[in-house]
């Protein structure tokens, strides 16, 4: 990964960017994305759209959600503790211990998700997991009134933890799903304006995916696209305890991988799966019979509808704050975006068996 690249993936995994608070993130994408695309904007629901030849034909939606998970305060106590409801998806276990930060109008405020230690657990507690909302941050605050000092109700939190290299070109970090996905869409654009395509190549930077689709629903209708590619990460199953009989087999580091399934076109995956195997790129197959649970769900029935695919990369500890993931997928998902698209032509149709 070039040095700009890498510096621009490490900047917008680590900012702070729970659902419906995605400006930190978005602000980063523009700045990036401003260098080589011919236009930048900003819709109204926060997401950010990067187009490349925007008269071009077809017109092809690229979507990474830049939001991740999170928490927001709901309740100071009159010791000054913050109570806190979550922002998508978490399991309650993981919260316990955690140091984080409170995304205050002055600054990020560092504290600890308290729980009772385990000396003072009743014997029935113990067994039990932890609700979230018995849980707390405790800033050091010492009152109610020093607390509202610097917190309001609404602030988000996120868990301190940040990009991390590691071991044999793997990473991790808080906030690859999906702020990588993101990332891949933007290096795309990048590396379609090197070689331009025939195509209207839209990379949108979209919001509040984790709490519904909700950007990719409304960027998706305001393009109108032909074509769209959602971008986003999908469980690994190289690790203990995950059944590749559900899963499939799924493994870091070798390569992006290409849903099949009723989300995704079935032209769209033949021509990505051959896309990779004509540019020497390692992908894997996953088969979802349903929804994905991704953008994708939302631009496949924008409209009258979308060819639609998926690609993914595989991701240890999801929605953790210390997910896992390869260096060389994330590269090799953008170039296959690239290399995608630049086969598309106006004549194409998309039309399942015709």
């Amino acid at each position: 990964m070039r040095p700009e690249s890498l510096e621009f993936f490490r900047a917008i995994v680590n900012a702070p960017s729970p659902s419906g608070y995605e400006y930190r993130a978005a602000e980063l994408y523009r700045r990036y994305t401003h260098e080589f695309a011919d236009e930048v904007t900003t819709d109204v629901m926060g997401n950010v759209i990067a187009a490349l030849n925007p008269s071009g034909k077809p017109r092809v939606m690229f979507a990474g959600h830049m939001d991740e998970i999170g928490f927001l305060v709901r309740y100071i106590s009159d010791e000054g503790f913050l109570y806190f409801g979550p922002i998508g998806g978490h399991d309650a276990v993981i919260p316990v211990g955690q140091r984080v930060y409170v995304h205050t109008a002055s600054g990020a405020l560092p504290g600890v998700i308290g729980r009772k230690p385990i000396h003072l657990l009743e014997e029935d507690e113990r067994s039990k997991v932890p609700k979230l909302h018995d849980l707390w941050v405790d800033i050091g605050a010492g009152s109610k009134a020093a607390a509202e000092q610097k917190v309001r109700i609404g602030d988000p939190i996120t868990f301190a933890a940040e990009f991390t290299p590691l071991m044999n070109g793997f990473a991790t970090a808080r906030g690859f799903d999906n702020k990588m996905g993101a990332f891949i869409v933007a290096e795309a654009l990048r590396l379609l304006s090197e070689d331009r395509p025939t195509a209207a190549v839209f990379a949108v930077a979209t919001v509040q995916e984790e709490i519904g689709l909700r950007g990719a629903r409304t960027s998706a209708y305001g393009l109108d696209p032909q074509v769209g590619i959602a971008v986003d990460v999908t469980h690994a199953s190289d690790y203990p305890g995950v059944d590749k009989k559900r899963v499939g087999e799924i493994v870091p580091g070798k390569g992006p991988v290409i849903c099949r399934g009723a989300n995704i076109n079935p032209r769209i995956f033949e021509l990505l799966v051959q896309t990779a195997q004509e540019e020497g790129i390692p992908y894997q197959i996953e088969a979802i019979g349903g929804g994905t649970g991704t953008d994708a769900n939302a631009m496949q029935i924008s409209r009258a509808g979308m060819a639609t695919g998926l690609v993914s990369v595989a991701l240890r500890y999801m929605h953790t704050p210390c997910e896992v993931l390869a260096l060389d997928d994330v590269e090799n998902a953008a170039r296959l975006l690239a290399a995608f698209t630049r086969r598309l032509t106006p004549e194409m149709s998309f039309i399942p068996g015709v």
